[in-house]
């Protein structure tokens, strides 16, 4: 499977991303999706996960009641709704997708199988 990672850029603090992961080469339905993020001068860093049916997700603490991750199986997509940006924030963020179980959930970056682009968030205080 191939991964498109879009829908960064410039916000300012306080506001609103929606970044898309599309998904191409095969079904994302047989994938647990997650988003991973990385801050210059910082290791990758655990965001957001969702399984393959996408009612189980889990949320890193930094980023509860900030983000909603989703996906929509039949559009091939996954999606991370972020909201209350911090300059903290910013960093490349990466989906990622592996082949797995219906309730699995990826949280470490070790057993990902394929991993998108990346795309720049950049959160101005």
């Amino acid at each position: 499977v191939q991964l498109q990672a879009s829908g960064g850029g410039l916000v300012q603090a306080g506001g609103s991303l929606r970044l898309s992961c599309a998904a191409s080469g095969r079904a994302l339905s047989t994938y647990a999706v997650s988003w991973f993020r990385q801050a210059p001068g910082k290791e990758r860093e655990f965001v957001a996960a969702i399984n393959r049916s996408g009612d189980s997700t889990d949320v890193a603490d930094f980023m509860k009641g900030r983000l909603t991750i989703s996906r929509d199986n039949a559009k091939n997509t996954a999606f991370l709704q972020m909201g209350s940006l911090k300059a903290e924030d910013t960093a490349v963020y990466y989906c990622a997708a592996t082949l797995a179980s219906t309730g699995y959930l990826i949280k470490r970056g070790s057993v990902v199988a394929y991993w998108g682009q990346g795309t720049q968030v950049t959160v101005s205080s």
